[in-house]
């Protein structure tokens, strides 16, 4: 995850894109901000986790 950087003038949000097909083909993109002090070790590169996974990680980010 990136470091976060919050003040009071200030968000980030990682982000991440999931394309197939050819090179101009459909891209779908998500961007999440989560709270000042979120942190949760599971959650670091969506493409290695499970179904399973990212099923139990969903309302801990929602």
């Amino acid at each position: 995850m990136l470091l976060s950087s919050y003040n009071k003038d200030k968000l980030e949000a990682g982000c991440d894109e999931a394309g197939r097909g050819c090179l101009a083909g459909p891209v779908v993109a998500a961007a999440v901000i989560l709270p000042p002090g979120f942190e949760c070790g599971e959650l670091n590169d969506s493409k290695q986790l499970t179904e399973k996974q990212r099923e139990y990680l969903r309302p801990i980010i929602e």
